[in-house]
């Protein structure tokens, strides 16, 4: 064989193992096919023939992740709990969470607040017909603090987890947890089963991920093809800003984190990039869920810690929405000319708060958060659709934002409470399936003879 075809027969290798390289590729290829789409055939077009195969590509993706999701997280917790053997170390671990989550929101809203109002982008920004925008928003149900609260604890374990209602599985699996460890060895068996099933959905997790840079290629092909790059340039302003912003809440975190971690807050920056990448490219936390639960193994947070602070930072821990919330609130204000005093916005920001605790599971939870949050205040909640335009491209950064929010959570509490492992490499190859056996995969069957006959054989 010849030189270049070792080179290319290494470079194929090297990329096989690095699913971030493919993840590039896939979203490079998904804005040049966008925007290929985009410039050559009519909105109407891409929207009815050609929109739903792209967003078919990125949906199955999700659908297969949010299949892992529930047992993922049922099995993780109830294993981590069960080993833990100390149901005070749970309530410890539990009461530094929050502590750290409700300091990361007071930042993350407040610095949305500073940099909105040093910024002041929405000055002059375009304002949408209100009867339009009005429809674009729809009806938007309040949710009370009574119904949130009672929505946490599950009146059916098995709808909890048909649902993927992750705060209910959280609830439901501490439960399990603790009385496994309570009741010892009679619970043994079931704690293995759920060591078991976590080792599964992990092998599943590597199955899965195999196909996320085509997943990516859907999404990010689906909405340039829908928007095309120019609508970049009628809110570059907004977006430099608002990405502005975000990066300097990722400086503040992460320097958060090295308080604790030191220099392995670089190593733990080189361990997410595989999820953070899935989080932007599909503007969904919940897709790169399972490959942080793997990333943050190799990093050396044991699953009984990861396990219980994940789904509860997805949550309550979600620093790019909350900054998010803050910046558009503001935004939306200063495109209509109001004027907000500081105890206004100071009021503003503790009900975002509050309120952004409670729409975990909602679908663009950010937007319906925004628009209760308006019309508390006596603004304009048709203001909304001044930004729907390229609220997927602000979603993009905020989702990625929540992914390194939590990551950094759970690692630093992991060293707060001593329990931080060694590393293990990044890459690290997963069992395989056999794929050849002497039998040839027919061990145990009774064979005809015929099938071993001569196909030519008359």
């Amino acid at each position: 064989m010849s030189q270049s075809g070792f080179t290319m027969r290494g470079l194929a290798e090297r990329l096989s193992r690095n699913l971030t390289a493919w993840i590039l590729l896939g979203m490079i290829a998904g804005v040049l096919a966008g925007q290929v789409l985009h410039t050559q055939f009519e909105a109407a077009t891409i929207k009815e023939n050609v929109a739903p195969w792209l967003k078919l590509l990125s949906d199955i993706f999700l659908h297969l992740i949010k299949m892992l999701v529930a047992p993922l997280v049922l099995s993780t917790i109830v294993v981590g709990i069960a080993h833990m053997g100390d149901s005070s170390a749970l309530g410890r671990i539990g009461t530094r969470a929050l502590l750290w989550f409700i300091t990361a929101s007071l930042i993350s809203i407040g610095l949305g607040l500073v940099m909105v109002n040093l910024f002041q982008p929405g000055v002059g920004a375009p304002i949408p017909d209100a009867a339009a925008a009005a429809a674009a928003v729809g009806e938007v149900k309040e949710l009370k603090a009574t119904e949130f609260l009672l929505s946490i604890f599950p009146k059916n374990a098995f709808e909890a987890l048909a649902t993927n209602n992750i705060l209910q599985i959280l609830v439901f699996s501490i439960f399990a947890g603790v009385a496994l460890s309570a009741i010892g060895e009679k619970g043994a068996p079931l704690v293995r089963g759920a060591d078991a099933l976590a080792e599964m959905m992990l092998q599943i997790t590597g199955y899965v991920m195999r196909y996320a840079p085509i997943a990516v290629f859907g999404a990010i092909a689906n909405v340039v093809a829908a928007s095309g790059l120019a609508i970049l340039g009628t809110y570059v302003e907004l977006l430099f800003e608002f990405y502005l912003s975000l990066l300097l809440l990722w400086v503040i975190l992460l320097t958060i984190g090295a308080l604790f971690l030191g220099r392995r807050i670089l190593t733990l920056i080189r361990y997410i990039r595989q999820p953070l990448m899935i989080a932007f490219s599909t503007a969904s936390s919940e897709a790169a869920l399972p490959k942080m639960f793997e990333q943050l193994d190799r990093f050396g947070v044991p699953r009984r810690i990861s396990g219980f602070i994940l789904p509860l930072g997805y949550s309550f821990n979600l620093d790019g929405s909350m900054m998010y919330m803050s910046f558009a609130t503001i935004f939306i204000a200063q495109a209509y000319g109001i004027d907000l005093s500081i105890g206004t916005q100071i009021m503003i920001l503790l009900t975002l708060m509050i309120s952004s605790k409670g729409i975990a599971a909602v679908p663009r939870a950010s937007l319906v958060v925004i628009t209760g949050t308006l019309a508390m205040f006596g603004l304009p909640v048709e203001g909304v659709a001044i930004i729907l335009a390229i609220d997927q491209f602000l979603d993009m950064g905020r989702t990625a934002t929540n992914v390194v929010g939590n990551a950094v959570a759970t690692s630093v509490i992991t060293k707060w409470e001593g329990m931080l492992e060694v590393e293990e490499p990044e890459y690290v190859e997963h069992p395989h399936a056999p794929a050849h056996t002497v039998a040839s995969g027919r061990a145990g069957l009774e064979l005809d003879p015929s099938n071993f006959e001569d196909g030519e054989k008359k």
